[in-house]
């Protein structure tokens, strides 16, 4: 036991604890707002739900095309810290001006500036995590960042049902919570500024630096077996709206989502520990059968039990898949192109993410609400073959 504790420690070294803990702050903050920021426009500003569906759309293509250009920029200068801080610090600031909003157009610069945020550290700081730890441990030092990601994905909901409750549920003050969002923020860019080291650039920074490296075939071809997947995976929003359609209350929901998040955080390190002893491609292979089962229980599920079931499995999915996915793409990329292949995958993720999203809701209303779970069950089940085949005809050692 104690040879497994110790095994389970190791690769875990300062920066990719300390960047864990950079996230699961800046998560609580982000999170809090998420399920507030929506409630606040419509009941507060008075905006209408199309202007809730602009904001957001803008706000998710914004992270997907800032990730492509923060990781070659990344890449470019042979830097990573700084863009990290920068990430980081855009997306503290915008939570008080929130507070500042007197209409949806300043909701919509703040959500800008979050994302652009987002965008700009997302690629730099994989990259970071992957340059902090000996490559035989990257699925677990991944799988440690997203537990602790999504450690604070579930604390940060619970944080505002508090203070809803402390203010009065009547009638919350709103832009009271978006500066108490700000408070686990600025913790976390402290913490990443004081703490956080990055090893000597490898090559001199500056504007003669070379581009990045062109990405290997074996990268674009993991991204297009990957996309297959992405095509199907909407946004986690439909999961939500199933659980509305079998009678859960707000609270129901946000406890049953809580519940997904804290099943995700408590396997995502062993997940990933395990990935590095028995294969990342194997293990990724298994996360995106779970998804494709958990999305067919949610189209044939008729009764609130299974609904609750299906988002503790949906845990799994994440545990097994996600952060392991950013260990496959650190071993098919160089030292020199990482945040550029971190960066071209997870904003290729986001663009399909957006499609999908708008498909499923095609789908929800015009064939049945059942269709866009199986579509994503589909896609997964096809991603999931193919990245089998593939991984048997290339014989790779990870």
């Amino acid at each position: 036991m104690k040879n497994f504790f110790r095994d389970m420690r190791a690769g875990l070294t300062r920066n990719v604890t300390l960047l864990g803990v950079v996230s699961g702050l800046t998560d609580i903050s982000s999170e809090m707002l998420y399920p507030i920021v929506p409630v606040f426009l419509t009941s507060v500003l008075g905006a209408p739900m199309q202007v809730v569906g602009l904001i957001e759309g803008v706000a998710e293509a914004t992270a997907s095309f800032v990730k492509i250009i923060g990781g070659r920029l990344s890449d470019r200068y042979g830097a990573r810290k700084p863009f990290v801080v920068a990430g980081y610090s855009l997306s503290a600031v915008s939570k008080p001006l929130l507070a500042l909003a007197g209409g949806w157009q300043f909701v919509l610069f703040s959500r800008f500036v979050d994302r652009v945020g987002k965008g700009l550290r997302t690629s730099a700081r994989d990259a970071l995590i992957a340059g902090s730890v000996d490559r035989a441990h990257w699925g677990k030092a991944f799988g440690f960042h997203r537990a602790m990601d999504t450690l604070g994905a579930a604390l940060g909901p619970l944080a505002a049902l508090a203070l809803i409750h402390f203010l009065g549920a009547e009638k919350p003050d709103y832009r009271f919570i978006f500066m108490a969002a700000f408070v686990p923020a600025l913790l976390g860019v402290g913490v990443l500024v004081y703490f956080v080291k990055e090893a000597a650039a490898a090559r001199p920074a500056g504007a003669g630096a070379p581009p990045a490296a062109p990405m290997s075939a074996d990268f674009k071809a993991f991204l297009a077996i990957y996309a297959l997947f992405a095509l199907g995976n909407s946004s986690d929003v439909f999961l939500i709206m199933k659980a509305k359609t079998m009678g859960f209350t707000l609270t129901h929901v946000i406890l049953a989502y809580t519940g997904y998040n804290l099943v995700y955080a408590a396997l995502a390190s062993p997940a990933g520990w395990l990935s590095d002893r028995l294969g990342k491609l194997k293990t990724m292979t298994f996360g995106l059968a779970v998804f494709a089962a958990v999305y067919l229980g949610f189209a044939l599920a008729d009764r609130p039990w299974q609904v609750w079931l299906l988002f503790a499995l949906y845990g799994f999915y994440g545990a097994f898949s996600e952060g392991i996915a950013k260990a496959v793409v650190s071993h098919l990329s160089a030292d020199e192109n990482r945040a550029s292949a971190m960066g071209y995958f997870q904003g290729t993720l986001g663009f399909l993410t957006f499609a999908s999203s708008a498909a499923a809701g095609f789908l929800w209303d015009r064939v049945s609400p059942a269709a866009p779970f199986v579509a994503g069950a589909a896609g997964a089940m096809l991603s999931a073959a193919a990245l089998l085949l593939w991984t048997r005809s290339r014989k790779f050692s990870f």
